[in-house]
């Protein structure tokens, strides 16, 4: 029981923020060390969004098949913010907030994003970025969209059912991080 009881204090400190040490190396540059900043399986950066692989992904209440599934995702493609990693298993969170476990094989490094669910009247899809030009489609709250660039204030998405391309203002997106550049 003991043993249980530290465990679960331990995957409980693992989702707190931490701030990023940092080192000193003889040039006289100082570089982040590995730690909280990035994933202790991957060495990629933490937070980061990640999408589903699968249709049917189910989200644990800890990092191990022996754990109580708490949602299961039917939908492939749904972004997710990845926030930290434990051998196979990656803790998540989804756009209403709710957080879980879900092995790593479920998600993928393919960046996509959901038009804002918090949004009343949706988004809509431009031809080209900027505060004037045509609009090809109005996009309502939840739906997805696959991300091809970001500048840092708008998104070049595509939509797969219909066919479509276009921008995004990057605020209206639950996906991207704000002012963050994807190339």
């Amino acid at each position: 029981m003991k043993a249980a009881i530290v465990f679960l204090a331990a995957c409980a400190a693992m989702a707190q923020p931490a701030v990023a040490a940092t080192t000193q190396v003889a040039s006289g540059d100082t570089i982040a060390a590995p730690g909280r900043n990035t994933g202790r399986v991957t060495g990629l950066k933490l937070p980061r969004f990640v999408s589903l692989k699968s249709d049917n992904a189910r989200m644990r209440v800890g990092p191990s098949t022996d754990y109580a599934v708490r949602f299961v995702y039917m939908a492939a493609g749904l972004p997710m913010e990845l926030i930290e990693e434990w051998g196979n298993w990656r803790l998540v969170r989804d756009h209403d907030g709710s957080s879980g476990w879900m092995h790593a094989a479920l998600l993928s490094g393919q960046r996509t994003a959901m038009i804002a669910p918090w949004l009343k009247e949706g988004a809509s899809l431009q031809r080209s970025p900027g505060q004037s030009p045509k609009v090809t489609a109005l996009m309502q709250p939840g739906v997805i969209v696959t991300i091809i660039d970001c500048s840092g204030s708008w998104c070049h998405v595509a939509i797969q059912r219909p066919r479509l391309s276009g921008y995004v203002a990057q605020t209206k997106l639950w996906g991207v991080y704000p002012r963050e550049v994807i190339e």
